[in-house]
C-alpha cells in the first residue's frame, strides 16, 4: 500500500523544487548561500516531521533560524573569548 500523506523529507525538497527558478536567479555566491539554506532546512527534517504544521514551509524557516541562531551563539563566543 502506498503511503497517503508525504514524508516530510519528500516535502522539503518538493519545496527545495519549487524555488528552483528563484535560485536560478541569483548571482553565483548567492547560489551557494541559498544551498547552505536548504541544508540548514534539512538537518532539522524528524523534529519539523514531529511537529506536524499545517503549513511545512513554517518549519524549513524555523530550521534555517535555528540553525542561524546557533552559528551567532558560536560566533559571540568566539568574540568573547577573543576580548579575554
Amino acid at each position: 500500500m502506498g503511503r497517503t500523506v508525504p514524508t516530510y523529507r519528500l516535502v522539503i525538497e518538493s519545496i527545495v523544487s519549487d524555488w528552483l527558478p528563484y535560485k536560478r536567479a541569483l548571482r553565483d555566491r548567492d547560489k551557494m548561500i541559498f544551498d547552505s539554506l536548504m541544508t540548514k532546512a534539512r538537518m532539522h527534517t524528524s523534529a519539523s516531521s514531529y511537529a506536524n504544521r499545517m503549513e511545512p514551509l513554517e518549519s524549513v524557516f524555523m530550521s534555517i533560524l535555528l540553525e542561524q541562531q546557533k552559528e551567532i551563539e558560536l560566533l559571540k563566543m568566539r568574540l568573547e573569548g577573543l576580548k579575554e
